[in-house]
């Protein structure tokens, strides 16, 4: 039996006249990966963690932890008590679960009234600015200036206002006006929630103000003159073209006015001088009042993830009413 003496792997010789096979491509070289995109992240990142992540991930462990005063020097050796503080703080029939359900009530419909309110006037702004008049850009100017002021300024200037004795307020209604026969107190007792709603009206509504006036730049001039060929007034312009195309605006300005609103700790704090009155108990002040006034820290933090906890689940759901909605449209 013939065996073939050629070695294995060994090139077999062409014959005269064969064709030559083709080269293999070669497979492009990947591309290395530059580290400067992960270097400029780099500090923002840093940042990030040190500022956000780090500290909320610490208040979720001492929300574990029977922290008091006695505790809070070395708070790292305090007793690890698990889900006992959110038990204690969402028992709706203890004292403090009535107060924190209290407070979240008044909190709700602070926001609710403050983010409506807010939208509205940014909006009739919005749409009286949008045409081009002699005194516009003062205007525009001067309807920015609470956003533009420091918080503690400008709320430090209302509590001047609304006092009960020396107070702007109090002077043009009574003295000057004749509007009313005594002096109200604005600071506290029933009006104190209006008196926190009127302030956080004036310093929210620049910003709806701000966003609504740059979302009409980009609605076509030819849409309006098109509705106003076909006959449509003023209101029917603004429900048919002007609120359609500003609807990608107003997802996001209605999520960050609410989130800013029921959050807001600054505009309580100062007005109040960090003992509000219960008709105006916003969560943040109990929050606050619970952590720094009582010193029990655990039960503090324990209120504080809940709240991030409800505000994650409103982001949540709202974002995804507002994609089916887009998507069914």
């Amino acid at each position: 039996m013939a065996t073939s003496t050629t070695a294995p792997g060994a090139a077999r010789r062409r014959e005269p006249g064969a064709a030559t096979p083709p080269d293999r491509p070669r497979r492009p070289r990947r591309p290395r990966r530059s580290l400067l995109p992960y270097l400029l992240l780099a500090p923002a990142i840093v940042l990030e963690l040190a500022i956000h992540v780090i500290p909320m991930v610490v208040g979720v462990w001492m929300s574990m932890l029977e922290l008091t005063q006695f505790q809070i020097r070395n708070w790292s050796t305090a007793p690890f008590i698990g889900l006992e503080n959110y038990r204690a703080t969402l028992d709706f029939n203890s004292a403090a679960g009535r107060e924190l359900l209290h407070s979240f009530w008044i909190t709700l419909v602070y926001t609710l009234l403050s983010v409506g309110l807010a939208w509205l006037l940014g909006m009739a702004g919005a749409v009286v600015l949008q045409r081009p008049f002699r005194g516009r850009a003062i205007l525009r100017a001067l309807f920015l200036t609470p956003y533009a002021l420091p918080v503690y300024t400008a709320v430090i200037t209302w509590s001047f206002l609304l006092q009960r004795d020396t107070g702007l307020v109090n002077h043009v209604l009574v003295d000057q006006l004749g509007l009313l026969n005594e002096r109200p107190f604005w600071l506290i007792g029933d009006n104190s929630f209006w008196s926190l709603l009127v302030v956080s009206v004036w310093r929210n509504w620049p910003f709806a103000f701000l966003c609504l006036m740059a979302g009409l730049q980009n609605v076509p001039g030819e849409m309006y003159e098109a509705a106003a060929i076909d006959g449509a007034g003023f209101w029917r312009r603004l429900r048919s073209v002007t609120l359609p195309m500003l609807r990608p605006v107003n997802l996001v300005l209605v999520l960050v006015l609410f989130l800013w609103t029921f959050n807001d700790f600054n505009t309580p704090y100062v007005l109040f001088g960090g003992s509000a009155p219960e008709q105006a108990d916003l969560i943040s002040i109990h929050i606050y009042r619970s952590s720094f006034k009582t010193w029990d820290f655990g039960s503090g933090s324990a209120m504080s993830v809940a709240l991030l906890l409800f505000l994650l689940v409103v982001s949540a759901g709202y974002l995804l009413i507002t994609n089916r909605r887009r998507d069914h449209a």
